[in-house]
């Protein structure tokens, strides 16, 4: 029955990572007027149990975006310089939207390939009841 479950495991590795990706989203999206705001960044990396690679996937550690914030001239802001400028956030928005919905699809594909395998797994014990 192992085989059968591989496929569900995928399927929910996939979900629990595209989660974790738009968390990030979501939080650059919340701080994108944040001044001194690194983007967030994650990776995808193969997950690896006992020392052998499993065909899931996970998140890997967040990292932060390290391009250059953008300098911003406005010297009644309270975190401005003498010469009246500031760090801005590198969020770019449609960057961000873009992620997440490229995330959003991708946990739905997901979603649909457990429930596809849930489906098949109950056909399957099914017929062998008979």
């Amino acid at each position: 029955m192992t085989d059968q479950i591989s496929p569900l495991r995928m399927a929910a590795s996939g979900m629990r990572a595209q989660t974790e990706r738009l968390r990030h989203t979501s939080e650059n999206i919340a701080n994108a007027d944040t001044p001194g705001y690194r983007r967030k960044l994650v990776a995808f990396e193969e997950a690896v149990r006992f020392g052998r690679t499993t065909g899931e996937v996970q998140a890997g550690r967040m990292q932060l975006d390290q391009s250059a914030l953008p300098r911003i001239h406005n010297p009644a802001h309270p975190m401005a310089d003498q010469d009246g400028y500031y760090d801005g956030s590198n969020v770019d928005l449609v960057i961000e939207l873009a992620d997440a919905r490229e995330a959003g699809r991708s946990y739905e594909a997901n979603l649909r390939m457990f429930e596809q395998t849930r489906q098949m797994n109950g056909s399957l014990l099914d017929l062998l009841r008979r």
